[in-house]
């Protein structure tokens, strides 16, 4: 496999296990499990800390003239980066106005 199929990958893999925890997250909030739930938020953001990582590393080749192919697996990688984003900001919202008894 080549270097840059295995660094999609890699993305994919991290940003998968960032939604994976969000929404662990948020089925925390739903039994208002807080403190679960917070401890969820921050484990998905330890992984969608290694995809930027990755993924910055890309832009920093790029940037130094080493150029990327365009590839649907690396369209993909970065759309599963953004929908972690989405979906992060939201249960980060939900905790915070989600009422505390």
């Amino acid at each position: 496999m080549k270097n840059m199929e295995l660094t999609c990958f890699n993305i994919i893999s991290n940003a998968g296990a960032a939604k994976s925890a969000f929404l662990d997250a948020l089925s925390a909030i739903k039994i208002k499990q807080f403190d679960s739930a917070k401890t969820k938020l921050k484990e998905g953001e330890h992984f969608l800390r290694e995809a930027h990582k990755t993924h910055m590393g890309i832009i920093s080749q790029e940037a130094s003239g080493i150029k990327t192919e365009f590839s649907l697996l690396l369209m993909h990688a970065e759309d599963q980066i953004n929908t972690a984003e989405i979906i992060k900001i939201l249960v980060d919202e939900l905790i915070q106005l989600y009422p505390k008894k």
